[in-house]
């Protein structure tokens, strides 16, 4: 990085005060034009795509974490010569942005559906106006040397062609189809949504014990029905069949006879089916096809039909009979109090199972067939996996590959609608004359098929994730082919955190590899989560384990912010934050300050900072042997991407050789011009080689 044209006799105050001099640099480097980078066929490109963080969001340690180590990356490499470009972007976030103006219309007593569609989104774009530039901003107080003049968003032109472009061909090849499948649905965002956006945690439940009597009466040898065990009783108004192991001899006999449900007294079929497990409740399986994924599966296998007894907020429909409009939680305790009424509960146990959560909202998850779009990955996912194993990709640290493969392996279809209004509208028109379908990447005039004009949009927008899966390229123009995309792509590094690694970089993987036929990047480098000093994973949602990063830049300085987030971590290794290290980085970077207020004082002007042709003091060599080493361990260590070994051997040489035994051993009536060069070249040295990581008190 160029210094600031100053005077090496220009006094400098006795403590570092980030305050006063972060935002002035800041400016200067950005006017300055230090961080555009540019096609330059005489220098090799370093590329690092920002993973966009959300439009509703405001930096947290995790942005904040990503910052300082892609920054580093960057400026690191810019200081060796490459073409270095650090490319910024923010995601339209869909599900997290529409709820945030939502919420704000239900303050007004009003909803988007009062308003319509047309009047929300215009509302969305006014909020993003108002508020989509604040993390930008944020980031810039960190000192994120991003090549700004090359901000994107998801919804710009370029990436939303690059979305377009990408359906049409997906759909032409057959990968993207329409289907009734079971998924994920949230109550509270009206949405469904992918397996990835679903968080399952084990919570304390209960097994019911319910009996469906014989349609035909009791057996000869006097059971009355079939007892069946379930932990969601409520969705027993969907059932379709009870399922037991054709090997079950507790059943012999029974399958093809049929029971009758609790309360509506709809008949249905008892099937024999191998997936059923002879250990698990009764033996005898409720089969809800329209509300369960195995079941969905094992309805495919025997052609029963499927009944949907959810409202799409969470309350039970019409299929229920007199608990319809109930909401399905406390329908489930109602109906509970009648199943003990009408003698059909045999029994309730404690049972500890694994409950889906969305990860937007919290709320329980209810799976729901209905027709979405889907993506078929498994021809993609070939050409994934291939990329990581053949080393076209490499993923640090390493052990991820095997979980990277795992989940290539057992990959599901991918459900891309939302039933949202926020985002990239699927580019699908249905024409009300024909029913032909029309999948475009510009908006038709009419039907591809008869030519009518009568044709509708599908209501539906992409999942976040598709936009986003094309992140590395459509930043760079794709789907033309310019300049940038010859030159700044494939990305040399993509920087984040493990716990995305299915739902960012698998996918960013998936979609590249098979729409440009390239990888997107040559290495994935994931860092860990940041934790409190007892290992708590921080959320801003606790103020017990919550630190501000902007708080902590006001109080610490960027630098040692920045400095915290690299130091004790590694590749794919959790960090714990505190306020006693933050102090101590910011001491640090005092410590910085310091060293070359004594050395602008001691040294006079003019002073080479280059080394000396000879060195003869003894001292001094062992100074310059020592930092020779030093930054080849930097060197060797950063290849690996373990910036924290970095930070150790730069803060314990610059700490204790340099300062507390070269300088004080500097400190002496007469000077030679050799002890003013090697003291001028080293510290310029040291420096230089800190300036990626604390880039403000460096520079």
């Amino acid at each position: 990085m160029t210094t600031t044209p100053s005077s090496p006799r220009e006094p400098l105050s006795k403590v570092y005060e980030a305050p006063a001099v972060e935002e002035r640099l800041y400016r200067w480097w950005e006017e300055s034009g230090f961080f555009r980078a540019k096609v330059n066929p005489d220098r090799k490109p370093f590329t690092i795509i920002m993973p966009p963080p959300n439009v509703t969001g405001q930096l947290h340690l995790g942005h904040a974490m990503t910052a300082a180590i892609e920054d580093a990356l960057t400026r690191y490499h810019r200081m060796k010569g490459f073409e270095a470009l650090w490319l910024p972007g923010t995601d339209h976030a869909g599900i997290a942005t529409q709820m945030v103006v939502e919420r704000e219309l239900a303050k007004e007593g009003s909803s988007r559906h009062d308003i319509g569609r047309e009047a929300f989104i215009k509302r969305v774009w006014e909020w993003v106006g108002t508020y989509g530039g604040i993390i930008e901003d944020q980031l810039r107080r960190l000192g994120a040397s991003c090549d700004w003049s090359r901000k994107t968003f998801t919804l710009d032109e370029g990436p939303s062609l690059a979305v377009r472009t990408t359906f049409k061909r997906l759909y032409d090849k057959g990968l993207i189809y329409r289907g009734e499948r079971i998924t994920n649905w949230c109550v509270t965002c009206r949405t469904a949504l992918s397996d990835l956006e679903v968080d399952h945690a084990e919570e304390p439940g209960a097994l019911y014990k319910i009996c469906y009597a014989f349609e035909d009466g009791p057996l000869p040898d006097g059971r009355t029905g079939l007892v069946v065990a379930t932990t969601r009783p409520e969705t027993l108004f969907g059932d379709t069949a009870v399922a037991v192991h054709p090997d079950d001899p507790r059943y012999a006999g029974l399958v093809g006879k049929r029971v009758l449900l609790p309360v509506t007294g709809r008949s249905i079929p008892v099937i024999a089916d191998e997936a059923v497990a002879l250990d698990f409740g009764t033996g005898a399986l409720k089969i809800t096809p329209g509300h369960d994924p195995n079941d969905f599966e094992t309805g495919e296998r025997h052609h029963l039909p499927i009944v949907n007894i959810l409202n799409p907020d969470g309350t039970l429909n019409e299929q229920a009979g007199p608990f319809a409009g109930q909401e399905r939680l406390a329908a489930r305790v109602a109906l509970v109090a009648r199943l003990e009424a009408d003698g059909l509960l045999e029994g309730v146990t404690e049972h500890p199972h694994s409950v889906g959560h969305c990860q937007r909202s919290g709320d329980i998850v209810e799976p729901i067939v209905s027709a979405q779009w889907f993506v078929a990955v498994s021809p993609l996912a070939e050409r994934a996996l291939a990329a990581v194993r053949d080393g076209r990709t490499r993923i640090v640290p390493e052990r991820f590959e095997k979980v990277y493969a795992n989940w290539m392996e057992n990959i599901r279809d991918w459900c891309i609608s939302r039933q949202l209004w926020w985002g990239h509208r699927i580019p699908v028109w249905y024409c009300a004359d024909c029913d032909h379908v029309t999948v475009s990447i510009e908006d038709p005039a009419g039907c591809e098929g008869c030519g009518s004009a009568y044709i509708t949009q599908d209501e539906d927008v992409l999942d976040t994730w598709f936009s986003s899966g094309l992140w590395p390229h459509s930043t760079l123009g794709w789907p033309a082919q310019t300049a940038d995309l010859d030159y700044f792509y494939p990305s040399t590094v993509m920087e984040t955190g493990y716990d995305i690694l299915f739902f960012w970089v698998a996918r960013m993987i998936l979609m590249t590899t098979y729409m440009i036929g390239e990888v997107p990047f040559q290495t994935v480098y994931l860092h860990g989560l940041v934790r409190t000093r007892d290992g708590r994973k921080m959320s801003k949602s606790d103020p017990t384990t919550a630190i501000d990063p902007l708080e902590s830049i006001a109080d610490y300085g960027a630098d040692a912010l920045r400095l915290a987030l690299i130091l004790g971590t590694g590749p794919g290794q959790d960090l714990r934050l505190y306020p006693e290290k933050l102090e101590a980085c910011r001491r640090f970077a005092n410590k910085i300050w310091n060293a070359g207020r004594y050395i602008l004082m001691t040294i006079p002007p003019g002073t080479p900072i280059t080394p000396p042709q000879e060195v003869r003091s003894e001292l001094a060599q062992w100074l310059l042997h020592g930092l020779d080493q030093t930054v080849r361990n930097v060197q060797g260590s950063l290849s690996a991407y373990r910036l924290s070994e970095v930070i150790d051997a730069l803060r314990g040489f610059f700490w204790g050789e340099f300062c507390d035994w070269y300088l004080e051993m500097d400190k002496k009536p007469e000077r030679s011009p050799e002890d003013n060069q090697v003291l001028a070249y080293a510290y310029t040295t040291l420096l230089k080689v800190l300036h990626p990581y604390v880039p403000f008190v460096t520079e």
